[in-house]
Formats: C-alpha cells, sequence, structure tokens
C-alpha cells in the first residue's frame, strides 16, 4: 500500500498529462495516498543556447508551468482534495528521482507513449525512472 505518490506529468501532451494525472489520483484515492505532481523544464540557462534568450525567460517559464500544471491537476482531479505541484529544472528523469526521494514518495508513476526510433536509441525517461528508482514504478501507457 502507498503512502505517498508521485506522478511525473509532461505538460507539452495535454489530453495525455490529464489522462495520467486522473489515473494518479484513481489511484490515490484506492490506496488512501497523497499526490504530488511534478514536471520538469530542461535547463538551458548555462549553456551556449541559454544565451540567446532574455534572462528571466527560464524563471517565467517555471512560473507558466506552474500554473498549467495546477490547471491539470484542477482539471483531472477536480473532487480530489489538496495535491502539491512541484516543478524542477533539468534532466527529466534525475528530477522526477530527486523529487519522489524529497516528497518521501513510495511509489512514482510515468506515463509512456508508443516508443519511436528516438527512445530505441536514447532510451525514455520513463524506462530511466523505472531503471534508477529505489522506490515502484507504474508507467501508465497513454
Amino acid at each position: 500500500m502507498s503512502e505517498h505518490i508521485l506522478c511525473a506529468v509532461d505538460l507539452t501532451h495535454a489530453d495525455d498529462a490529464r489522462a495520467l494525472v486522473a489515473e494518479a489520483g484513481r489511484i490515490a484515492e484506492r490506496e488512501g495516498a497523497t499526490l504530488s505532481l511534478v514536471t520538469v523544464l530542461p535547463d538551458y540557462g548555462t549553456s551556449f543556447v541559454g544565451s540567446f534568450f532574455k534572462e528571466g525567460t527560464l524563471k517565467e517559464a517555471g512560473e507558466a508551468a506552474r500554473v498549467a500544471l495546477h490547471g491539470v491537476a484542477d482539471e483531472a482531479l477536480p473532487n480530489h482534495g489538496q495535491v502539491q505541484c512541484i516543478v524542477e529544472i533539468g534532466s527529466v528523469y534525475e528530477k522526477t528521482l530527486e523529487a519522489a526521494e524529497l516528497a518521501n514518495a513510495d511509489l512514482i508513476i510515468v506515463g509512456a507513449h508508443k516508443p519511436d526510433l528516438a527512445d530505441r536509441v536514447m532510451g525514455p525517461n520513463a524506462a530511466r525512472v523505472a531503471r534508477y528508482a529505489p522506490v515502484s514504478v507504474l508507467v501508465v501507457r497513454l
């Protein structure tokens, strides 16, 4: 039985994000667990690419992601109660695992799309989370 569930949400696929969060909410209710959502933005700030963006762009993106994540939670879980929303910046699988540790999650839920050639060459984030997580990981096919 899980006490705290962390659900990793990709905001670039809104319909899938809502479906994943709704499923995470159903599981959390069934388990009597608290629920946290995390989304991770890529960090370009210190790279060469970051020099092409005006200062503060990443902060603005983080705030927009926070608002969007709360919106997904509100739409997918209208009667769920309090859900913690976390926005991280960096590597998706690394920051998801860090968020799980900080939240003391005992289950991580991730979504997975039909694999394409890029996934087979580089490895999807869902697989990396499952491979390196110290707790159980539920992969929900979207």
